[in-house]
């Protein structure tokens, strides 16, 4: 007691586990270095990784304008390597060792017992490393400077022998066959030092893109080293009951373990499913029954559990289609498994299966054969996915197997918007894999409540028929109209008119813009139904799309100067962006508002696209290769013209030379600045300038976004 009062307890810290990076975190330890100089300030030219023997490779860059760097010695080291002559292939092609290779080895091969931990606002969040890698300087350089060395006394040594080969003796061969290998010394040689080394050679290496400390690609990989389930549907490690505790302190004896009688492995009693943790309970429960409202969820977890902490954890095994949830294909189709019936990997089942559901967030209806004809599986595969979520109509397809819910949609707009933007994500991946034309996709519908109805391949011709005539006809009186006002002689006293020619050509332009505008991927573009998502059809009253893209001229609502904003404190930031990197910022930017605010009104592509050049920012033409894989939206690159300071310049001839050439080397880049900057730029103002606007993959430096590995 007299312990306890010397030594109080000052404050109590509430502990969470989280397990998003768990098994993709490793630690690197650098070198010692001084403590005014982070590996973050020293520009990473190139990294690379053996995944399986958990090898990375980090090239960095050398200061060598710094007054302890020896000059002489470092051209030394680079004649060695490279010769006198530089090419293509040369190690230092700035004649000079400007760069260091590191190489990791393993401390530990058992990491179970080290966390990385992360404090934040009286939270301790701890995340299990997967791995622990020392890095250290490689000296391969030198191997290559002996090898350079040898090569020469060689060719040295067959130059004066070729002077006394001048007759050629024939000589006798001897050819001998080796003999079959038995299993033993097949193992002992699978067993050797040099098959492994061999074996770890032969592993290709994997490029990646490293990014720094202050990126926003880091900053948003760091979130997840917090624990997204602070109320306790994650951390089910770290939370339990007295009874629990208590059952881990005295676990039960084997007499009676064996005393209960065995239930069949696919079954589970409610009394046995209460006693298991809330996320594991929503998570059993939507794997059997696979589609539910959650009104039902609710009444099967009983009166006392909290409805946040479910809708918290529904999220994370279920989605949103017509108001009900329905279980993820990630949760029926584990990774590593397949289809029992065609053996297909469980990979292409979840992209067939979320293919399925994203059709029910159009329509009520789901035709068996234009599944089939999309996502190229077997029948038995494509009868499966609709068993789970509908059920067959003769002679009219398969129809959703529960009513729309529009009492939850009304009840939690926040859940529906969440689960809105994950949709979106989800039709971009299913359009660029299953190459879905966009001319194919759902129209916007009208606004109704009830869900629409089967229609036929002649009723849709029709309609379509039908629109197009009465476009037409109105397109035809608003050009008459223009055309009786420009002839109007008549002109109200004391009034000006500015005249201006208007062309047919120039009124058709500007139809056709109107016509062409996309809304914005954050948007239900292609998400148009009414039942998408479960978004009510009055929030796209008095908006010219479901995003609540405000009409022209509104540039000082406060929409468009929150907009502005985000898009300047981002160019800020970043320099260069494209236009699918902007959205996907500007996605995580509306995930951390709070519910209500104004930016979830809504957003298109054309007001982004808007702010941004009004923003001071420019679109850079970058000519991309015929045959590249980017999409369009990763084909508009944007970049700050002027930011104010000293770098500006350079920024816009090196902006200039991409959009000329869609990858460069650094020499190029280098001479180009010296020339239009009219002074020799230093190293480490070239690296400020690429480190604001490039990367650098395979030798080769792209403006960022653009690299297609």
């Amino acid at each position: 007691m007299a312990n306890e009062e010397d030594d109080p307890v000052v404050q109590e810290i509430d502990v969470y586990l989280a397990k998003s990076l768990a098994e993709k975190l490793y630690l690197f330890q650098y070198p010692v270095r001084p403590a005014s100089m982070t590996y973050d300030d020293i520009p990473h030219l190139s990294a690379k990784i053996k995944p399986k023997q958990q090898k990375v490779e980090l090239e960095m860059a050398i200061d060598t304008l710094n007054p302890n760097y020896c000059r002489s010695k470092g051209e030394q080291i680079a004649l060695n390597v490279d010769g006198a002559c530089a090419d293509e292939t040369s190690t230092y092609s700035s004649k000079l060792m400007d760069k260091q290779t590191f190489c990791s080895s393993q401390t530990t091969s058992n990491t179970s017992r080290y966390a990385a931990a992360l404090y934040r606002q009286g939270e301790l969040h701890l995340t299990p490393l997967h791995g622990i890698l020392q890095l250290r300087p490689s000296f391969s350089y030198l191997d290559k400077a002996d090898a350079k060395h040898r090569e020469r006394e060689a060719a040295n040594e067959a130059g004066d022998s070729s002077q006394d080969e001048a007759e050629d003796d024939v000589k006798q061969i001897t050819v001998r066959f080796s003999r079959p290998e038995s299993e033993q010394a097949r193992q002992r040689r699978v067993q050797s030092y040099e098959f492994l080394q061999k074996k770890h050679a032969e592993e290709p290496w994997v490029h990646l893109h490293y990014y720094g400390l202050r990126d926003s690609r880091s900053e948003h990989e760091r979130q997840y080293l917090l624990c997204s389930g602070s109320s306790g549907v994650e951390n089910t490690e770290l939370v339990k009951s007295p009874s629990e505790y208590l059952m881990m302190l005295m676990p039960p004896s084997q007499e009676e373990e064996k005393d209960k009688p065995v239930a069949p492995s696919n079954v589970l009693s409610m009394a046995q499913l209460r006693t298991l943790p809330l996320a594991d309970q929503i998570k059993i429960l939507m794997k059997n029954v696979k589609v539910m409202p959650f009104a039902n969820l609710m009444s099967l977890l009983g009166p006392s559990i909290d409805s946040v902490a479910v809708l918290r954890g529904i999220q994370k095994v279920a989605m949103l289609v017509q108001g009900n949830w329905v279980v993820k294909s990630d949760i029926l189709y584990p990774k590593d498994s397949s289809s029992p019936h065609s053996g297909v990997p469980a990979e292409v089942l979840c992209r067939g299966r979320d293919f399925v559901m994203w059709k029910f967030t159009q329509s009520r209806w789901v035709v068996r054969k234009e599944v089939a004809t999309v996502t190229k599986l077997c029948a038995e595969d494509v009868k499966d996915f609709l068993e789970h979520m509908a059920v067959v109509r003769i002679n009219r397809g398969w129809e959703f197997i529960l009513p729309y819910d529009g009492e939850f949609i009304k009840k939690h707009p926040d859940v529906v918007q969440r689960q809105h933007m994950l949709w979106t994500g989800i039709q971009a991946k299913l359009e660029k894999v299953y190459s879905l034309v966009k001319e194919t996709m759902p129209k916007k519908p009208d606004a109704q409540s009830g869900p629409a109805g089967l229609v036929s391949g002649d009723q849709r011709i029709q309609v379509a028929k039908t629109k197009a005539q009465q476009n037409h006809a109105l397109l035809e009186r608003e050009l008459q109209r223009r055309k009786e006002q420009l002839r109007a002689p008549a002109v109200p006293p004391g009034v000006r008119i500015k005249e201006e020619p208007v062309s047919e050509e120039g009124e058709e332009d500007d139809e056709q813009e109107a016509e062409e505008e996309e809304p914005m991927d954050t948007s239900p573009s292609g998400l148009h139904s009414k039942l998408a998502n479960g978004l009510p059809p009055g929030r796209a009253a008095g908006t010219d799309s479901f995003n609540g893209h405000p009409p022209p001229g509104c540039a000082s609502t406060p929409v468009a100067r929150e907009l502005r904003a985000f898009v300047e404190a981002t160019f800020q930031r970043q320099f260069v962006l494209t236009l699918s990197e902007l959205k996907r910022l500007f996605n995580l930017h509306l995930a951390s508002l709070p519910p209500g605010h104004t930016l979830f009104s809504g957003i298109s592509d054309r007001m982004l696209q808007d702010t941004v050049l009004a923003a001071g920012c420019k679109q850079i033409l970058v000519p991309f290769p015929p045959q590249t894989a980017a999409s369009p939206d990763e084909q508009k690159v944007f970049a700050l013209w002027e930011s104010g300071d000293m770098s500006d310049q350079h920024r816009q001839v090196l902006l200039e030379i991409f959009s000329k050439n869609y990858r460069v080397r650094r020499n190029m880049i280098q001479s180009r600045l010296t020339q239009e900057c009219g002074e020799d730029l230093s190293k480490q103002e070239v690296d400020k300038v690429l480190k604001d606007c490039c990367v650098s993959y395979g030798g080769m430096w792209y403006l960022k976004g653009t690299v297609q590995s």
